[in-house]
């Protein structure tokens, strides 16, 4: 930020922001703040694979935006992928908010990839809600206990995981995912008393989410709802893509508030937020594998 000539301030929730110095004739340089600024940037921080441009992409090529365009600011947000911690405080606290949020990103997934478009352009974030479920079955001897007598809660579970797989598949744009397992008593000859998973539960709109969340076992209304993108500013992203001959293609943004959801709902009385994609690169040694 500084070899873009920017200001930089670092504010009190840990949050890094480089702005456009502005001179007045007659004045020494000065940074101009409030809510007609336009911010760009993302976050530094990522997730177990999440990929050496997950966040980071957005940064760079934020202060490259700002010194070419001589206008606006650049923010590195700080613990995002932790439950967005500097988005949030910064709201809280009740700091002045930007005109409009602007982010590059890495899609981290196959839609730009199969369309053959180098972007495309979010014009929602979907909702999400997180739970657990618990199945309890009855522990046994992996050798004394006949398969006829046995009840196995992995088994229960097993089946359950593959119920939620199909109630993601019958909603249009939704999915769910199973990510953690904990059996118990969790020995390699013992027959599981009690199975506890993770379900992550996505869908573009409310009306879906809960749908979801009822077919799968959790309580309907939980979670974070979606959060759609300004109009104005996605109509001037499919502009700029046309004039330059790009393919337009919009994506819901399925991604959980760890890095957007969270940062556009608390940006949400901002009047411009949207969110461009890049595709994955092709990399033999996965750095830009999905992330959770």
């Amino acid at each position: 930020m500084r070899e873009a000539g920017l200001e930089i301030e670092v504010d009190p929730d840990g949050n890094l922001i480089g702005r456009v110095p502005v001179t007045v004739t007659g004045t020494v340089p000065v940074t101009v703040t409030g809510t007609g600024e336009i911010w760009t940037g993302s976050h530094l921080d990522t997730v177990p694979r999440g990929g050496r441009f997950d966040g980071a992409l957005g940064v760079v090529a934020g202060i490259e935006a700002v010194e070419r365009t001589g206008t606006g600011a650049v923010v590195a947000f700080r613990g995002e992928e932790v439950g967005c911690i500097g988005s949030r405080a910064l709201v809280a606290r009740g700091s002045p908010l930007p005109g409009a949020f602007v982010e590059l990103h890495i899609e981290q997934g196959p839609v730009l990839e199969r369309a053959g478009a180098p972007l495309g352009l979010v014009t929602d974030i979907a909702g999400y809600a997180r739970g657990e479920l618990v199945f309890e079955g009855r522990a046994g001897h992996a050798g004394t206990t006949p398969m006829d007598a046995r009840d196995d809660a992995l088994v229960a579970a097993a089946g359950a995981i593959l119920r939620i797989r199909d109630a993601a598949s019958a909603i249009e744009g939704a999915v769910a995912t199973v990510g953690q397992i904990e059996v118990e008593p969790g020995g390699v000859n013992v027959i599981p008393g009690r199975a506890r998973f993770s379900v992550d539960v996505r869908a573009p709109d409310r009306e879906r989410l809960d749908a979801l969340l009822e077919a799968v076992g959790l309580k309907p209304g939980a979670g974070v709802d979606p959060v759609r993108m300004d109009e104005l500013c996605c109509g001037a992203l499919r502009e700029e893509l046309d004039r330059r001959g790009l393919p337009v293609v919009e994506l819901h943004s399925a991604r959980s508030s760890t890095a957007a959801g969270c940062r556009w709902s608390s940006f949400r009385p901002a009047p411009a937020m949207m969110r461009a994609y890049s595709p994955r690169p092709a990399c033999p040694r996965g750095c830009c594998s999905s992330a959770a």
